[in-house]
C-alpha cells in the first residue's frame, strides 16, 4: 500500500475513517492508560482526529505522526490554534501547546525524534495496514516507544468479504504482534451497529496492552 493510496483519499474526501468527534471507546477506557499531567501520548497516523483533544483535555501531551499534511493543517484548523512549523530531518513539525505533529512516513520516525513516550493510542493505525506491512508497524512501533502502555482499538470480521481497509484484526492476530512484548486483555467485544461498509457482521474489539 503506497503513500498516494491515503494522499489520494484524503485530496478526493474519501475519509470515512475520520470520525468528527471523541471516539466512545476512548471515553470509556482512557482511564486504563493511568496517564499524569504532562506525559507523552502518541498516536500513529493520527490524521485530523478529535480524540487529540480528549487527551489535551486532560494535560496530556500528544505526539502524532500523519503522512498526509493537509490533515494536519485541517487539525490546527479546527483547533483554532496557530501552529509554529519548522523542518526536521525528513519531516514537517507542527508545534502548539501540548501538541506535536510530524509529517510524513511513519516508519521513517526514529525514538530520538520522537522523544519520550508514556503511552500510545491506536484507534486508526493497526487496522489502516495490510499485511505484511503489520508486521513491520507494530515491530516499529514497540521499538519506537520502549512498549509503552497502549490502548488498541480493532474491527474484526470475514477478511474474504472486504478488501479493506479498515482491516480485519483478530485476536490470534494481536497476541502475534505484541505477546511477545506486552501483557494483552481484552476489554470489550461488540457488535458494529449496521455493520462495517459493504460487510453486515462485523466487531470492535479494546485492548489494553501493558508490560
Amino acid at each position: 500500500m503506497e503513500a498516494t493510496y491515503w494522499q489520494d483519499l484524503w485530496v478526493s474526501g474519501q475519509t470515512g475513517f475520520h470520525e468528527g468527534q471523541v471516539n466512545r471507546m476512548l471515553n470509556k477506557y482512557y482511564h486504563l492508560l493511568d496517564l499524569k499531567v504532562g506525559e507523552r501520548v502518541l498516536i500513529p497516523l493520527c490524521g485530523k482526529s478529535m480524540d487529540i483533544t480528549h487527551f489535551l483535555s486532560h494535560g496530556q501531551h500528544v505526539v502524532g505522526v500523519e503522512l498526509y499534511e493537509g490533515a494536519v493543517v485541517a487539525l490546527f484548523e479546527s483547533l483554532k490554534v496557530s501552529p509554529r512549523i519548522h523542518q526536521q530531518g525528513a519531516f514537517r513539525v507542527y508545534q502548539a501547546p501540548n501538541l506535536t505533529i510530524f509529517v510524513g512516513d511513519f516508519f521513517a520516525v526514529s525514538a530520538q525524534l520522537l522523544g519520550r513516550i508514556d503511552a500510545v493510542y491506536d484507534r486508526a493505525a493497526l487496522v489502516a495496514l495490510p499485511e505484511p506491512m503489520r508486521t513491520d508497524y507494530t515491530k516499529h512501533l514497540v521499538s519506537l516507544t520502549k512498549a509503552a502502555k497502549q490502548l488498541l482499538i480493532c474491527f474484526e470480521y470475514e477478511q474474504g468479504l472486504m478488501s479493506g481497509p479498515p482491516f480485519a484484526v483478530s485476536p490470534e492476530m494481536v497476541e502475534r504482534y505484541y505477546g511477545a512484548h506486552y501483557h494483552i486483555e481484552l476489554q470489550e467485544r461488540t457488535v458494529l451497529e449496521g455493520g462495517l461498509k459493504e460487510v453486515s457482521h462485523a466487531f470492535e474489539s479494546v485492548w489494553l496492552l501493558s508490560s
